[in-house]
């Protein structure tokens, strides 16, 4: 038998309670898994890191390129990032075109293509963002296909060498390595983030690096297997010798997830579609970044939106934050566009705003 209060002989309490002693064992054990139960159920929630917008207008003029600056593609200019900075926004992904930066495969930047990315780069960090390198070119050189006889991977690993060169020194820019890989395999493809990943690292850098899915990179089909295995299974063993990388995944909340409509399925397809795309960074200890996803104005995609920022947040010990699709003054009227008009903010800020301000009271990771 087993004396809980344990006193010995005479004591304050009118009687001991004692109890058998493995009737006592399951309840102290019960008594702590409840305690711990409530102690993760109170635990103060993190921040997510990093909360942005895409700028995508230097990737306008698909029918002209290397194109014209300025005239069929431009660059944020410091009205349009002030506004975005004064939001509370502290991530940029800033969108571009491999074949503008690198007129021939392997070549020397572009001076004025890289002066202007400098110049974005330079005007965001300076005031404590973060900007990502994106790479907007769904894994392609002139519309061929990387790994292809036109474009080897060398000529991939090539560019993120010399990026990587330029801005290792920065702490605040994250290499996007592409944006939505398609039509290739996610081994191939996993193959050849892993080279480029490698290339990056020789150089000494040690910048966060964003890995996206084969498939237009999106999180609703991660288990999916097209012709060959899925990214779920690609991706899973993925290592970076610098223990710095994270898993890029978009989602959009129309009927086949293309962001073409503006129409959502309901107000929870955001969060149900990110769910499995959650469970397998959990069970594979890997970080994911949620780098493109948008709404229509109207109050269902409103909702959607809404719930998703916050399912994102409530899972932070996995994700590191994410980037609305899409900001920028030629967006004109589309349907996504967060930039505002003559008429003020855009309906979508109300909701990306408060998501910005909830995050900022939490505690830092």
């Amino acid at each position: 038998m087993t004396t809980i209060l344990g006193v010995r002989g005479k004591s304050a309490f009118p009687r001991i309670i004692r109890l058998g002693q493995g009737c006592f064992a399951a309840s102290f054990l019960a008594s702590l898994l409840a305690i711990a139960a409530a102690s993760a159920n109170t635990a103060p929630k993190k921040q997510l890191q990093f909360v942005g917008v895409n700028f995508a207008g230097a990737t306008f003029g698909r029918g002209k390129i290397p194109g014209i600056m300025n005239k069929h593609y431009h660059y944020p200019n410091r009205r349009a990032m002030d506004y975005f900075l004064k939001a509370g926004f502290n991530t940029y992904r800033l969108a571009f075109k491999w074949e503008r930066l690198q007129r021939q495969l392997g070549a020397e930047f572009d001076p004025q293509e890289i002066a202007a990315i400098d110049r974005t780069v330079g005007y965001l960090t300076k005031r404590g963002a973060y900007v990502i390198l994106d790479v907007h070119n769904y894994a392609r050189y002139y519309r061929k296909l990387i790994g292809s006889a036109s474009v080897p991977v060398s000529g991939f690993t090539s560019l993120w060498v010399k990026l990587a060169n330029r801005y290792q020194s920065n702490e605040r820019v994250i290499f996007g390595l592409m944006n939505e890989p398609f039509r290739i395999g996610a081994d191939t493809w996993r193959d050849i983030a892993v080279a480029a990943i490698g290339a990056i690292r020789a150089t000494g850098a040690r910048n966060l690096i964003l890995v996206p899915g084969t498939h237009w990179s999106g999180a609703h089909s991660w288990y999916k297997a097209k012709g060959g295995i899925s990214n779920a299974e690609a991706l899973k063993t993925l290592k970076d010798p610098a223990n710095n990388i994270a898993i890029e995944a978009h989602q959009y909340f129309d009927g086949n997830s293309s962001g073409t409509s503006d129409n959502c399925v309901n107000e929870m397809i955001g969060v149900r579609r990110l769910q499995g795309f959650t469970r397998w960074l959990r069970e594979n200890n890997l970080r994911g970044f949620l780098g493109e996803f948008g709404a229509a104005r109207n109050s269902v995609c409103m909702a959607a939106l809404d719930n998703t920022l916050k399912y994102v947040a409530e899972n932070a010990d996995v994700w590191l934050g994410w980037t609305y699709w899409a900001a920028g003054a030629w967006w004109g009227n589309y349907r996504f566009s967060v930039h505002p008009s003559s008429e003020g903010d855009k309906p979508q800020m109300k909701v990306l705003r408060s998501a910005v301000d909830a995050n900022a009271n939490l505690p830092s990771r």
